[in-house]
């Protein structure tokens, strides 16, 4: 997104926990600035001059309520638009933090353009890849449902043409997919062929998947349970829709998963043996 933003001639500050993250990232092309959703004391120096915001949701921050102060703070600025990383289908299920933000923002009178993107490719090159790589196996509780996977650099341009036109995407709402929606007994027949080894769909319960995600993967309890909310959503149907909104943004189509697959190949092998869960919020 932030690359996207800059070939469109924008001026971009970038704000998270990690100045030097960030600045390893961009180097002099953005500004970077300290900035902490707990720490109200971080908004001033984040927000001043500047007119459009991305706001995307920290795992580690499973209350929508921990949002609320930097909305809150907005008003005190000029901003033509907030953009908020949502989630496709989110209006119709208030238990995942995202529908209490959506509709904080609207409440608070800031011009917003929400996304609602699919599930992220990179869910399963990233956070899910452990298992593939040392167990062959996919563990998510989705049953048999299908999801429109995205990839994230699709969301990235999306966003940037969101926040590139403030005026004419001004308190919109878009949910964008990829162009396929695919079950995980599908995902795993197309990793089995990239990298050339079986890889199978374990389906696990909820009980079990928060269980091994808590006591074995010794991640946050609210951020899992936020993440079994998000499958119990799949379960239901919610994800598998299919539609024309990243096209209608960008005037491209949406990367498939195979093609993702092929170009993160690496990431599902077992040469790395090392996930590491970044918890960088990049706000600008």
């Amino acid at each position: 997104m932030v690359n996207e933003l800059l070939k469109m001639g924008e001026e971009v500050k970038a704000a998270g926990t990690n100045t030097e993250k960030l600045t390893s990232l961009f180097g002099d092309k953005v500004e970077a600035v300290k900035f902490d959703f707990t720490n109200a004391q971080t908004f001033k120096k984040a927000l001043t001059e500047v007119d459009r915001v991305f706001l995307m949701r920290p795992p580690h921050l499973g209350k929508a309520e921990d949002l609320y102060p930097l909305i809150d703070a907005m008003k005190e600025y000029d901003i033509q638009l907030v953009s908020f990383l949502s989630l496709m289908g989110v209006e119709n299920n208030p238990i995942p933090p995202h529908y209490k933000i959506e509709k904080y923002i609207e409440k608070s009178a800031v011009p917003y353009a929400h996304i609602r993107p699919g599930f992220f490719m990179q869910n399963v090159s990233g956070v899910h890849s452990l298992e593939i790589k040392e167990q062959n196996k996919i563990f998510i509780p989705a049953g048999r449902s299908k999801t429109s996977f995205i990839d994230a650099e699709d969301i990235g341009l999306s966003i940037a043409v969101l926040l590139h036109q403030p005026k004419k995407y001004r308190n919109t709402v878009h949910t964008i997919t990829g162009p396929e929606a695919l079950d995980y007994y599908q995902i795993a027949e197309i990793l089995s062929k990239i990298i050339e080894k079986k890889v199978t769909y374990d389906k696990p319960s909820y009980l079990k998947y928060r269980n091994y995600y808590i006591k074995e993967r010794k991640f946050d309890k609210a951020y899992v349970n936020v993440t079994v909310a998000l499958y119990f959503m799949t379960r239901i149907g919610t994800a598998k829709k299919v539609t024309d909104g990243f096209y209608e943004l960008t005037g491209k189509n949406p990367k498939t998963f195979e093609t993702f697959a092929h170009e993160h190949k690496d990431s599902f092998m077992t040469l790395i043996c090392q996930i590491k869960l970044d918890k960088i919020s990049l706000f600008m």
